[in-house]
């Protein structure tokens, strides 16, 4: 049976182009964490190290298994995703430009159809078990859909986001199509800790509404 690899089965949801498009985004399972505060901080990478540990110890733990779920497929682990906001308070005294310490977040990561919320509970307390991590507690596992978005591949710093967004709004201005919010999601393609700022790869994703 051949892997699914998402890079290459799925890449009009993961590796857009640099130019906005319009896409519609079904359902899909995810494991979640939710948190707040500057991502630049180190407590942000134990969110992600806590995510990955669930997603590793599903994919790895499923092959040793004596009883695999039903449509089981070998697969690649999805890529780190995260939808963000600011804060309540940030938000009523907003003037144009974010503090990165009201940032809102809730970080995530995809996982096959044929995991279920049994699974995914029985798979956090077993890295409870090898892993043990106070953050496990606020794992979660959720069906998500995004429905109609505009998406586009972000080159470069996660602080020059703002004007890949300008382009997508622009877009969105000319199919006829509203941004109802502020909140956006990003995929990680690159990891930051490894990978120059000029060169991260991230998709920018937000849902659309007609006018």
């Amino acid at each position: 049976m051949m892997k699914h690899e998402w890079r290459k089965k799925e890449k009009g949801v993961y590796i857009p182009k640099n130019s906005p498009e319009i896409i519609e985004i079904p359902e899909y399972n995810f494991l979640t964490i939710e948190g707040e505060g500057n991502p630049n901080n180190e407590f942000f990478s134990e969110y992600i190290g806590v995510l990955y540990a669930v997603s590793y110890a599903i994919k790895m733990g499923l092959k040793k298994q004596e009883t695999i779920p039903k449509g089981y497929f070998d697969y690649t682990v999805y890529p780190l995703e995260g939808v963000w906001d600011i804060n309540e308070e940030a938000k009523n005294t907003y003037k144009g430009t974010i503090d990165k310490d009201d940032l809102v977040f809730k970080l995530m990561i995809r996982q096959p159809g044929f995991v279920d919320d049994e699974l995914a509970k029985y798979m956090i307390d077993q890295t409870k078990k090898k892993k043990p991590h106070v953050l496990l507690e606020k794992v979660r596992f959720e069906k998500i859909t995004e429905g109609k978005c505009i998406q586009m591949m972000h080159l470069g710093s996660y602080d020059d986001e703002p004007k890949s967004f300008k382009v997508m709004e622009e877009f969105a201005e000319k199919e006829h199509l509203y941004r109802p919010s502020k909140v956006h999601r990003e995929i990680y393609l690159s990891d930051f800790r490894k990978v120059p700022a000029e060169k991260l790869k991230t998709v920018l994703r937000f849902k659309v509404v007609s006018k």
